[in-house]
């Protein structure tokens, strides 16, 4: 029936941390619903959540039919797990755009649309929560758990043995609200696997022992690592935050720069994890790689792969050029087709000068960098080196030193960007 076999397809990958008992025999058996929760605080993804999609994109193409929980009644609670603090709450309107969004993303990953036995679904807990009140919940869901069994799962005792402010009632409450859903997918679409991060596990299992004990029916668990990085640090998180699957708060240069930027040994595993490659392709890849590491052509791949799967391949070979500027031996004209937000990060930390325009235009070249700036300490070394062939203004080799800025100069009608030798780039900003 499976084109691939999934728990075969994730073991090769490194993507299993926990696995149910007989979780490979109910996947082989037939065709199966699986789902994976999302929290929706924000109308963006970002790359911690690829491991589970990623994990929902193999499930579907191995012939079973994935669901994606957008958490709209979780969101407003909060999961205790691996946080030692609650979080705020969110209201209905702000769910509602987050989710849209949500899905947004999710389909360029996901088939949600065909009319395949296995099409993907986006559920949202609150359509089935909000009606369901508090004497309901505790009658009917609250007696079949004990306090006790809750209390064991390491989610809860880590907060209850001083980690953060202790734990409100909202959010111990947390994993018989998302074991419900699990329960409600079980008796309403037949889903009978959750998948997740390895932190969710004491939530999952919750679930399961629910439509256990409330539908006398077998559900399974199976979660993922948690991906960090090799030098201990978080995965996913830069200086300026979050690396986000929306390019209005991570530029698709950004994104791609993240991905080429990750060390030999994370890129052998991030390789597995986040792309579709097969198991000879990436063996090659690696083995290609150790043989001339300076290459980085493992690195390049994945920054590849991964940015044309979320953005584009337009937009991954704009990267790839934005990144030549900087790098390498692009040109002017390459410099020119640079939108100004990729160009301002491209840029980013480089030396800037501000002048006016009406100052700047028909300025001598050699005044501007020598008098107007400190690009260099005085004219006749701006000289010397021009002469030498050692300067550039946008990508192209200043030949005469007197040569006056012209409007036509300006990038976007606004930039000059003067190069000093190979690896020194300025920034000069008409206002």
């Amino acid at each position: 029936m499976a084109i691939k076999n999934f728990v075969e397809e994730l073991e090769w990958r490194g993507m299993i941390h926990s696995i149910m008992p007989g979780t490979q025999e109910q996947l082989q058996k037939e065709m199966s619903t699986a789902y994976v929760g999302i929290d929706p605080t924000a109308d963006s993804l970002h790359i911690g959540h690829l491991v589970s999609v990623m994990i929902l994109k193999h499930f579907q193409m191995c012939g079973h039919r994935p669901i994606a929980l957008v958490g709209g009644a979780t969101g407003m609670i909060g999961d205790p797990s691996g946080k030692s603090q609650e979080r705020n709450l969110l209201d209905e309107k702000t769910l509602r755009h987050n989710q849209e969004a949500i899905k947004k993303q999710l389909a360029k990953l996901l088939d949600f649309e065909s009319d395949a036995p296995n099409a993907a679904m986006l559920v949202n807990n609150y359509d089935w929560m909000k009606g369901i009140t508090f004497l309901d919940f505790i009658r009917d869901i609250g007696k079949l758990i004990t306090v006790n069994y809750m209390m064991a799962k390491d989610s809860v005792k880590k907060r209850f043995n001083g980690e953060g402010e202790g734990m409100s009632f909202t959010e111990f409450t947390y994993q018989l609200v998302q074991a419900y859903d699990f329960l409600h997918l079980y008796e309403t679409v037949g889903c009978k696997l959750q998948l997740g991060g390895a932190d969710q596990w004491g939530n999952i299992t919750t679930g399961t022992e629910l439509i256990r004990r409330k539908a006398g029916g077998e559900a399974f668990a199976l979660t993922c690592p948690l991906i960090t990085k090799a030098d201990g640090t978080k995965f996913g998180k830069t200086e300026s935050g979050n690396v986000w699957l929306d390019p209005r708060y991570t530029s698709p240069y950004k994104f791609y720069q993240f991905w080429l930027n990750t060390s030999d040994e994370d890129a052998k595993r991030y390789i597995k994890i986040f792309t579709l490659l097969d198991k000879q392709t990436i063996d090659d890849l690696i083995a290609e790689h150790d043989a001339a590491p300076h290459l980085r052509i493992l690195q390049k791949r994945l920054a590849q792969e991964v940015t044309v799967m979320i953005h584009s391949q337009e937009e991954y070979e704009k990267a790839v050029e934005a990144s030549n500027i900087l790098f390498g031996g692009a040109t002017s004209e390459a410099l020119r087709k640079l939108d100004e937000q990729t160009l301002l990060q491209v840029f980013e930390g480089v030396p800037q000068y501000k002048i006016a325009r009406a100052e700047l235009i028909g300025l001598p070249f050699i005044e501007l960098c020598a008098e107007r700036s400190d690009i260099f300490p005085s004219k006749g070394e701006c000289r010397k080196m021009v002469q030498a062939g050692g300067v550039s203004l946008n990508k192209e080799k200043v030949a005469d030193p007197m040569r006056a800025i012209a409007e036509s100069d300006l990038i976007d009608g606004k930039y000059l960007l003067v190069q000093k030798g190979k690896k020194n780039y300025y920034l000069v900003i008409a206002e």
